[in-house]
């Protein structure tokens, strides 16, 4: 759920400190230890050109995942949300770049990030309903039940959830990732999703009450939090490491859809339009715009400063650090690297 609203053409957001540009090559395995707050001999790092590799690599290797076969309106409707031009790509690529902080070949963490891009499109399927948000939209084109009918939607969403972790276990390399590492990878995707995480989001969400925090960090931080873990799982990362990017990727992924929120406020303000309700209630809504600011630059300091305990591994890190800058600035419309 997290990174899940597309916003173009938004007023600009200002923060009481705008986050500082960050430099860095491309792709790095093991370069020396650099201070990441020193980012003057840093090289511009290019997050559009990163994004827009593994983006074009993953849609591939889903294309491969989710062939048509019998029966094919399942299969149909399951290849309508997973390959969406509108798909941003965010839960596989937070976590190939966490895994590329420690592992030294990304291939190891494909199958993985292909896994987490289904159960995203698989609770984005189910969200939609209308018995739950009744959104007639999503990534750009109609909801999945909008064209497959309810039934369907319910059984695309059903066959995903268990296609991505058969898809963990039957094509990740076993010389890359051992096998007790795949089993903590799993764990973590089916506490994710389960009734302590996204469900239980959900769940109060339609409930609704003044429970903004934790409905907006089981929706959406969960996944943020699911796929920075999976990355550093996959690598073998130390047990301080993983809490480090648990807490690092919540907080993104709540970040994101804070920013969401203010930015919808705005242009709803400037074009003179009622933006649409949700069903629950967002930190605009409940706080007022002021208060939410504040949030964001609390949000955006908190996962930097999760970040910065990874100084001693240099370049490496920096992929991370720029999704912070995203999730605020918005320097670019990842549907655009779809067309």
């Amino acid at each position: 759920m997290v990174f899940s609203t597309v916003l173009t053409s938004v007023p600009n957001l200002y923060l009481t400190r705008k986050p500082k540009d960050i430099h860095i090559p491309i792709r790095c395995l093991s370069s020396p230890s650099v201070s990441i707050s020193s980012q003057s001999n840093l090289t511009q790092f290019d997050l559009k050109a990163y994004w827009a590799t593994l983006y074009a690599e993953i849609t591939q290797k889903l294309e491969e995942a989710i062939p048509v076969k019998y029966p094919d309106q399942i299969y149909e409707a399951m290849r309508y949300s997973v390959l969406a031009k509108g798909a941003k790509r965010a839960p596989p690529v937070m976590c190939v770049a966490a895994y590329e902080i420690f592992g030294d070949n990304r291939l190891a963490a494909f199958p993985t990030a292909c896994a987490l891009e289904m159960v995203h499109a698989a609770s984005l399927i189910h969200d939609d309903l209308p018995c739950m948000d009744d959104a007639p939209e999503r990534r750009g084109q109609p909801s999945n039940h909008k064209v497959f009918g309810d039934d369907m939607a319910i059984l695309a969403g059903d066959a995903l959830f268990p296609l991505g972790f058969h898809h963990i276990v039957m094509h990740t390399p076993p010389e890359l990732v051992p096998e007790s590492r795949l089993l903590h990878v799993i764990a973590e995707i089916a506490r994710t999703v389960g009734s302590s995480g996204m469900a239980a989001g959900q769940f109060l969400d339609l409930k609704g009450g003044n429970t903004v925090d934790f409905i907006q960090e089981k929706k959406y931080g969960a996944m943020g939090e699911c796929s920075a873990v999976c990355g550093g799982l996959l690598a073998g990362a130390r047990d301080d490491e993983i809490e480090r990017l648990r807490r690092y990727g919540r907080a993104v992924g709540v970040l994101y859809e804070v920013v969401n929120d203010v930015l919808l406020s705005k242009l709803t303000e400037k074009e003179g339009t009622e933006g649409q309700e949700k069903k629950g209630k967002g930190y605009v809504s409940l706080y007022g715009i002021e208060k939410s600011m504040e949030i964001i630059e609390e949000l955006r300091s908190k996962a930097k400063n999760e970040l910065d305990g990874f100084e001693k591994y240099g370049d490496c890190v920096v992929p991370l650090y720029s999704f912070i800058d995203y999730a605020i600035n918005r320097g670019f419309n990842v549907s655009d690297l779809s067309q």
